[in-house]
C-alpha cells in the first residue's frame, strides 16, 4: 500500500529525513556517476534524489503513483512530475536511459508488473538503480519512516524478482547503517556508522542499492511435445473363405 505523499515530502523534511536523503543519494551517485546527455526517470517519490542530475542530464523527470499521490517539483521551475498509474508510464518505448525506483517496489502490490514496465520504457543497455528496504534492518520494523512501510525485501528475493522481469543485477550496495532514530548526537554520526558500516559489510543497513541492466533478449521457452501413447493393436475382422473351419 502506498504512502500518500504528503507523508512523504514530510518525512524529508525532517531532520532524520535529511540525513537519510544525504546517506542515499551518496550511493546513488556512487552508481550513477556520470548521465551527461542521458534522460533519467525517477519512479515512486524519487525527487528527493534527482536535484543532482538536473543540470547534468539531457532530461530529468519524476513520476509518481496514482495511489501515492504527486506533488509539484522542481518547486521553483517548469515542473518535471506527473501523475500515473505505475503499470502504464506515459513514455514511449526504449525511451530512457536511467531509472531511479525509490518507494516502489515495497509499496506496490505488482512489484514484478512495475518491473516489467520499467523494462519496457528502458532504452538497450539501460540501467535500472532500485533503494528498497532490507528485510534485516532495524529500518523495516519501525513504520516511524517510509522504510518501515510495505513489503521489505532480502538480498535473494531483489535478486529473483529482477531476474524473473529480465533484469541482470550488476551492483550492489547498502546505505542507512545508522539506527532510525531522531537524536541530533546520532544524526551528527550518521557518516561514521555508513563508513564503518560499508567497511565491515554488516547486515543491518536500511536499505539495498541494486543496480542492474535490461536484458536485450527474452530466453525463449523450451515446449516439451507430448506424444500421443501407442495405439494398442486391436481384432480386425477376417473374411474367412467359404467351407474353412467346418466340420464333417
Amino acid at each position: 500500500m502506498f504512502l500518500d505523499v504528503v507523508d512523504l515530502r514530510s518525512f524529508y523534511a525532517q531532520p532524520l529525513g535529511l540525513v537519510t536523503r544525504r546517506l542515499i543519494a551518496r550511493s546513488i551517485r556512487a552508481r550513477f556517476p556520470d548521465v551527461t546527455g542521458l534522460s533519467i526517470l525517477g519512479l515512486g517519490y524519487a525527487t528527493p534524489y534527482l536535484g543532482v542530475f538536473r543540470e547534468e542530464a539531457e532530461r530529468c523527470i519524476a513520476v509518481m503513483p496514482a495511489a501515492q499521490g504527486v506533488v509539484r517539483w522542481p518547486s521553483t521551475a517548469p515542473t518535471l512530475a506527473a501523475l500515473s498509474d505505475e503499470l502504464e508510464l506515459p513514455l514511449p518505448t526504449s525511451s530512457m536511459d536511467r531509472v531511479i525506483a525509490v518507494h516502489l517496489l515495497e509499496m506496490t502490490p505488482n512489484a514484478a508488473d512495475v518491473l516489467r514496465e520499467v523494462w519496457r520504457v528502458l532504452a538497450p543497455g539501460g540501467r535500472l538503480l532500485a533503494i528498497v528496504p532490507n528485510r534485516r534492518s532495524v529500518w523495516a520494523r519501525l513504520d516511524t519512516t517510509p522504510f518501515g512501510n510495505g513489503s521489505p525485501f532480502s538480498r535473494g528475493q531483489v535478486v529473483r524478482l529482477l531476474r524473473e522481469a529480465l533484469f541482470t543485477p550488476v551492483g550492489w550496495g547498502e546505505a542507512l547503517y545508522v539506527p532510525p532514530v531522531s537524536s541530533k548526537w546520532l544524526l551528527r554520526t550518521a557518516i561514521a556508522w555508513e563508513r564503518a558500516g560499508g567497511r565491515l559489510s554488516l547486515p543491518f543497513a536500511g536499505v539495498h542499492v541494486v543496480e542492474a541492466t535490461k536484458q536485450l533478449y527474452r530466453p525463449a521457452p523450451v515446449k516439451r511435445v507430448r506424444l500421443a501413447p501407442a495405439l494398442e493393436p486391436g481384432l480386425v475382422p477376417v473374411a474367412v473363405p467359404g467351407g474353412y473351419g467346418r466340420t464333417g
